[in-house]
């Protein structure tokens, strides 16, 4: 299981944008990278083209580049400051079956993410 989830609210702990919150849009797996939201902006040079019904594309555009996960924390969802991520079992029952599941919670609160 995954400790950081696209989706979360992280923060990011180190680097140039230390301190800065936001949103996980998407995680690249295979390279333990993620890309948050405004959060590692840079600047990309497109050609200048032109689409099908005629106008100019391109230009200069800002858009976000992945981080390390290292570099983030979880911010807990009580105390909104960066926490670590636990996991512990809980039994669920469905369709009359019980069932262990392993559960994402924050340490410093307990609350689930």
């Amino acid at each position: 299981m995954a400790k950081i989830k696209k989706g979360d609210l992280v923060q990011v702990i180190s680097g140039r944008d230390r301190g800065k919150q936001g949103r996980v849009l998407m995680v690249l797996k295979d390279q333990d990278k993620l890309i948050v939201e405004s959060v590692n902006r840079v600047t990309k040079h497109k050609k200048v083209g032109q689409s099908a019904r005629g106008a100019k594309t391109g230009g200069i555009e800002t858009i976000e580049a992945p981080i390390h996960v290292s570099n983030v924390m979880v911010v807990d969802p009580v105390t909104r400051q960066p926490t670590r991520v636990g996991f512990r079992e809980e039994l669920v029952e469905r369709d009359g079956r019980t069932r262990r599941v392993r559960v994402r919670y924050a340490k410093k609160s307990g609350k689930e993410l």
